[in-house]
């Protein structure tokens, strides 16, 4: 009984510390699977490097934690919001610590980049040739976007849905950044309770998911170390690889089919949980997230499709019925990891343009990673419920000029997404173009080309790092970039993870008295 309470009483305590100290506790206690992986490999120099700057974190981390015992913990809608962002703008440069101990031959603010990109689950990578970096390095950096994503999946539920911001506020009454002045069973949680029930709740579920997607991949024929870090790319949509970026999957179209099946839980949330049911109560068959990312799926490789089949025609192929069906999937597994801003190439994506001998403009993956995922899960973007919201909008202006005093009969929920709801959603495209124009710019300024500019912008907004390597004509060499530049992306980085508007509600004077 007296060891019942007094672990009932650590964990109590451990509850009411601040989020960004748990966060910091959290990613140096990771620390030690890189750690023992390496040992097993018989790298005892990245080891070392692992398990010391781990086990000098969780001592930080109790010493503060013993400090702070006993204080009454401050609640209000400010601190979570701005403890997640000082998570992704200061605990990159914890995480480069062992990373660059382990590769001296890299400077501390690559290493930082590494891991504000990973950590972000943006993706880009510095280290074009994977043989560079050790499968430590690799797996690191997996498991940094892994913890990265479980970090926004927590966030979506327990900071920014309260808040009315992440797309939230499509569908709600209140204002970006407030809440909505109706009563509901989980504002009357104090928001470390509402993290504490999101981690509870969600954190066994994805850790379950990654699990199944690792055997899975194993099954299908990948290197064990290989499927899981391409298990915790996919269930976090970072994009991080250790192979060929390229090729993601060594196992051929059976590993990518279950790949492109776990991708599918970024187009929605109500594919894994029902709590955030928007427009429709009818489930995942009539939620208009997934019905939208389903279409682009099918309708924007049929329309690759086509235009590759007329240009084949009078060219010369001996398989021409296997080769097509290749090239299909190819173009449905890009466009469903682009779209899910994951980031991943097909290995038969590039059969496609040898098929045919014509080319697939970069163009198509931007604007796929642009319209990004589903809301409260780990794809950037801006979102598909935005995209919704929009065209709900358009479809009942043009029925009111057809019919200018007819009445919308979508219901309240379909009625706030044709009027308020459209309209915050063209705010934050509007805010999301400015930020686009403003990063275009300033890496301009710097001295980088218009074009590669253009896809660096995009791609570190809609957090989809592996399109710097895939959507120009040429692969973007970010390690030679300046520091300054370097500093522009982890700062669009930040833009396109927490979201114009939820940076704007941080400077909302109301939202520092609450």
């Amino acid at each position: 009984m007296a060891s019942a309470g007094r672990q009932s009483f650590l964990r109590r305590e451990i509850s009411q510390l601040p989020l960004f100290l748990l966060v910091f506790g959290v990613l140096c206690a990771s620390m030690m699977v890189p750690a023992m992986h390496a040992l097993v490999v018989n790298d005892h120099s990245t080891s070392q490097a692992f398990f010391y700057a781990g086990a000098l974190g969780c001592v930080i981390f109790a010493m503060i934690g013993i400090a702070h015992a006993g204080r009454a913990p401050r609640h209000g809608a400010l601190g979570p919001l701005m403890s997640l962002l000082s998570a992704f703008v200061i605990m990159p440069a914890v995480l480069a610590i062992p990373f660059v101990e382990a590769l001296p031959t890299t400077r501390f603010v690559n290493a930082y980049f590494e891991m504000f990109s990973a950590f972000t689950t943006t993706g880009a990578t510095l280290f074009d040739d994977p043989a560079r970096l050790s499968g430590t390095l690799h797996l690191w950096r997996a498991q940094v976007g892994w913890l990265g994503g479980l970090l926004m999946w927590t966030a979506a539920v327990a900071i920014l849905a309260p808040l009315n911001l992440g797309g939230f506020e499509v569908t709600t009454q209140a204002e970006p950044g407030r809440s909505e002045t109706a009563p509901h069973a989980s504002r009357a949680l104090t928001p470390r309770q509402r993290v504490g029930r999101a981690v509870t709740t969600l954190a066994p579920l994805y850790a379950a998911l990654t699990l199944a997607l690792w055997m899975l991949l194993i099954f299908s024929g990948q290197v064990p170390l290989d499927a899981l870090i391409h298990a915790m790319s996919v269930m976090a949509t970072s994009g991080i690889t250790g192979t060929d970026p390229a090729v993601p999957s060594a196992a051929g179209i059976p590993g990518e089919m279950i790949m492109a099946l776990f991708m599918c839980f970024a187009l929605s949330r109500l594919t894994f949980s029902s709590d955030t049911v928007t427009a429709t109560q009818g489930g995942l068959t009539t939620d208009p997230e997934f019905r939208i990312g389903l279409g682009i799926v099918i309708l924007v490789p049929l329309a690759l499709f086509a235009r590759h089949w007329f240009a084949s025609l009078d060219a010369e192929n001996p398989e021409p019925l296997v080769t097509a069906l290749k090239a299909l999937w190819g173009g449905m597994f890009t466009v469903l990891s682009f779209l899910s801003t994951t980031g991943f190439v097909s290995g038969h994506w590039t059969e496609a343009q040898s098929w045919s001998g014509l080319g697939t403009p970069g163009l198509i993956l931007m604007g796929l990673s642009l319209i990004g995922g589903g809301v409260a899960t780990t794809a950037g973007g801006v979102k598909l419920l935005r995209v919704f919201a929009l065209y709900r909008n358009a479809v009942r202006e043009m029925e009111q000029l057809v019919h200018p005093h007819s009445v919308s009969g979508a219901g309240v929920a379909g009625r706030r997404l044709q009027s308020g709801g459209a309209f915050i959603a063209w705010i934050f495209f509007m805010l999301f173009a400015l930020s686009f124009t403003a990063v275009v710019l300033a890496l301009a300024l710097i001295g980088v080309s218009f074009e590669d500019a253009m896809v660096m912008a995009i791609a570190m907004l809609s957090t989809t790092g592996p399109l710097t390597q895939v959507a120009s004509e040429a692969p973007i060499d970010l390690i030679a970039l300046s520091d300054t530049a370097k500093a522009v992306l982890c700062t669009a980085m930040v833009l396109g993870r927490l979201e114009t508007l939820a940076i704007i509600a941080l400077l909302t004077p109301d939202l520092w008295r609450a």
